[in-house]
This record gives structure tokens, C-alpha cells and sequence, in this order.
């Protein structure tokens, strides 16, 4: 067996003559596993919300989307679309068109985004599950209709089920004088109707901005015939994304862009990632604040414990062994403090994803808190914690036994 270990888990656990060093081990390996703990559940809890946003975000955009460097529209052509949807790896493409245009219901208005989509735009994107009312139903029987976000809809006290009065939008007519008009707002703009079919809700970057039309539609009301804003391009599962980019940015030609669905929401995705990396490291720094009790505990032992070191001396124990046998007690603090911490932080995020008990309150998109447990960040955590009780335990081991013991180095 391993001496050094041996006694140092015996002095562990054994009651000491000063009750003061038992509180301080107890109150050490105590806030080890708090912080533990508390970094197991709010990076599993940041780990669930990312994957929340993203799912939403990927229901509202495409694998890949095709965009133009100068200008706001273009067009294109059958056989360019034939080109994309026969690359490697693409599922399907579809065109779309958006515009900002002025909302009218009743007596109310907002101003707010039209995106017109093609046909096979609802399963590029899963938009079904985004649906909170209603359905997702753009054109039947030659009248229009249009899905809007839940927060426009607010915004125009307007039903969105068994509502049979028509949304009017309106969009300024190519080269017309915008001044005001006496005669109202039909002369100056383009004016369609369209009936609400149903409401989506992500977030409010999108419930209060977007209204979800067919293609045809906003093409009429811009009097722009054959005019896109993006190609919106699927992907197979398991195709590779970079191949599929490289392709079809060679079709499309350097007048384009070709973006991913991280470049689409480039700043959504780096804020994530950051506010995990500080989160992850303010915690550390209470950590490394908690460990300063494993440093009072090593300490005060080591002066208590003289005349075992004596007496370990005497018989023949170096000073090499001495220091490992108080130093093995600091690692065995932090160890008892992570693997506890980890293992009551897991079972507690396990509890939420199964029953949770952690509750949204009316109005979101998910009932409970999202938590999402990483394999990764268990390690990441782990390691942290030994590194800073290594530190924590070399200090005092090297200081104090110099210092009080006079033990010749």
C-alpha cells in the first residue's frame, strides 16, 4: 500500500484533538462541492438554452443560404436553382424575397418584414414547429394568406383564429413621390390583402418583426417579377457542409455570398459561446476563493500533526515523504469535493430534463428550464478543480513545513 496515502486518508477521517480542524476539513470539502455543483448545473442549464436557441433558429433558417455582395435583389433562373439542387449533399432549394412593408388591421399599423418563401420553404426549415396558432398555410384557392409573428399580432390586437378580416400591405410604389397624400395611402403604395392563417413565436427578434408570405405575393406587391433575396438551400443528414458551400459557391459566382447556418446568426452563436466561457471562469474565481479553506485546513493540521512528523522522522521517513502525506490530504479534500459535486450536480440536472420541475412561466416556447448535460464540460470541470486543489495543497505543504517544522531541505 501506499504509505503517504494510507496515512493521509487516515488522517482524513480520524477525529482530530483540535475539533476546529474537523470543521475546517468538513467546511473544505463542503465548499468544493457547492462550487462544484453550481458549475455542473448553470453550464448544463447555458448548454440547454444554447440548444434551445439554436433549434429555433435553425427552424426559421435554412442549412445554407445564397445572398448577393451588392444590392438587395436578383435573379436568377431555373437552370442555376437545377445546378444547386443536384450538388452533392443538397436536399432541395428554395427562392426567397423579403421587403418591409406597412401592416394595416382595422384602424391599427406596424411596420414590419415580409418574407415571401417558395414552395418546400416549410420543410427546409421545420417551420411546423414553430407554429403556436392556427397553420402554416400561404395560397389556396387563389386568396392569400400569411402567417404572422406573435408579437405583431399583438402589436395589432389582431385574432388570429376564425378571423376572417384581411390584414392590408402596402409597400411604396416604384418611383412615386412618398409626400402626403390628401387621398389617403393607396395612391403613393402598392396595396394586397392577405388573411392570417396562424402565428409563429421564436423570440422577439422575430415574433415582432416577420410576416410569412408566399413568393407570388410579395413579387406582386413590389411589381417585381422573378426578383430574390436569397437562394435557401436543405442539406441531407450527414452530408458534409463545407463541400456542399464550396460547390455551390461555385455556381453561383463571386457576385454572391454563401452562407452556413452559423454565419447566417454569426454574433447570435459568438455571444453564446462567450457568455459560457465568462460564466465558466467568474466560477472559477469562486473556486479558487473556496480553496483557501483547504489552505487553513493543511495548515492547521500540519502544526498539530508535530509529533507525528517526528515520529516519522525518527523512523526513518524523509522530508519528501512527510510532504507527500499532507499534500496527498489536500488532493484527497478537492477530490472528495469534485467527484461529490459532480455527481449531485448531475443527478440534479437529470431530475429537471426527466420531471422539470423548473418552470417557464406563460408564453414561452418550452415548458421547462432546457438543460443539457456535456461529458466535456464534466471533464473541464474535474480538471479545474484538481489544478486549483494541487495549487491549493502545494502551498501550505511547502510554507508550513519549512516554517514551523524545521525540517532540514
Amino acid at each position: 500500500m501506499n504509505l503517504p496515502f494510507f496515512i493521509a486518508r487516515r488522517y482524513l477521517i480520524s477525529k482530530k484533538s483540535h475539533n476546529a480542524i474537523n470543521i475546517i476539513t468538513f467546511i473544505s470539502v463542503f465548499c468544493v462541492t457547492i462550487v462544484t455543483i453550481s458549475l455542473v448545473i448553470i453550464l448544463s442549464g447555458l448548454n440547454g438554452l444554447t440548444n434551445l436557441v439554436e433549434s429555433l433558429y435553425n427552424s426559421f433558417n435554412t442549412d445554407v443560404q445564397v445572398t448577393i455582395k451588392t444590392g438587395k435583389t436578383f435573379t436568377t433562373d431555373s437552370l442555376t436553382l437545377n445546378r444547386i439542387s443536384h450538388v452533392k449533399g443538397v436536399s432541395s432549394c428554395a427562392e426567397l424575397l423579403e421587403e418591409n412593408a406597412l401592416l394595416n388591421y382595422e384602424d391599427r399599423q406596424v411596420i414590419g418584414t415580409l418574407r415571401g418563401v417558395g414552395p418546400g420553404y416549410k420543410e427546409l426549415t421545420s417551420f411546423d414547429t414553430l407554429m403556436r396558432t392556427g397553420s402554416f398555410k400561404l395560397e389556396a384557392d387563389s386568396v392569400y394568406y400569411a402567417v404572422v409573428g406573435r408579437g405583431l399580432a399583438q402589436r395589432l390586437e389582431m385574432p388570429v383564429e376564425k378571423n376572417y378580416t384581411p390584414i392590408k400591405v402596402y409597400v411604396p410604389k416604384r418611383g412615386e413621390d412618398l409626400s402626403i397624400n390628401p387621398t389617403g395611402l393607396d395612391q403613393p403604395f402598392n396595396k394586397k390583402n392577405a388573411l392570417v392563417a396562424g402565428a409563429f413565436s421564436i423570440n422577439d427578434d422575430f415574433d415582432y418583426k416577420f410576416m410569412i408570405v408566399s413568393l407570388g405575393f410579395v413579387r406582386k406587391l413590389l411589381d417585381q417579377p422573378g426578383a430574390v433575396s436569397s437562394i435557401e438551400i436543405g442539406l441531407k443528414p450527414g452530408a458534409s457542409r463545407e463541400e456542399a458551400e464550396q460547390e455551390i459557391g461555385k455556381i453561383v459566382g463571386d457576385r454572391f455570398t454563401v452562407k452556413n447556418r452559423y454565419k447566417q446568426n454569426e454574433l447570435l452563436f459568438k455571444t453564446l459561446k462567450s457568455e459560457k466561457l465568462w460564466t465558466f471562469m467568474i466560477l472559477v474565481f469562486v473556486l479558487i476563493i473556496a480553496t483557501f479553506n483547504i489552505i487553513g485546513s493543511l495548515s492547521m493540521l500540519i502544526i498539530e500533526k508535530k509529533k507525528d512528523i517526528s515520529t516519522l522522522s525518527s523512523m526513518g521517513a524523509d522530508v519528501s515523504m512527510i510532504r507527500k502525506i499532507f499534500f496527498t490530504e489536500g488532493l484527497l479534500i478537492s477530490f472528495m469535493g469534485s467527484i461529490t459535486g459532480l455527481v449531485l450536480g448531475v443527478i440534479i440536472c437529470l431530475v429537471q430534463i426527466k420531471y422539470g420541475l423548473v418552470e417557464f412561466g406563460e408564453g414561452f416556447v418550452v415548458k421547462a428550464y432546457p438543460v443539457s448535460i456535456q461529458i466535456t464540460d464534466l471533464l473541464a470541470i474535474l480538471a479545474f478543480v484538481m489544478v486549483i486543489g494541487f495549487v491549493a495543497a502545494w502551498y501550505p505543504v511547502r510554507v508550513f513545513t519549512r516554517k514551523h517544522l524545521n525540517l532540514q531541505l
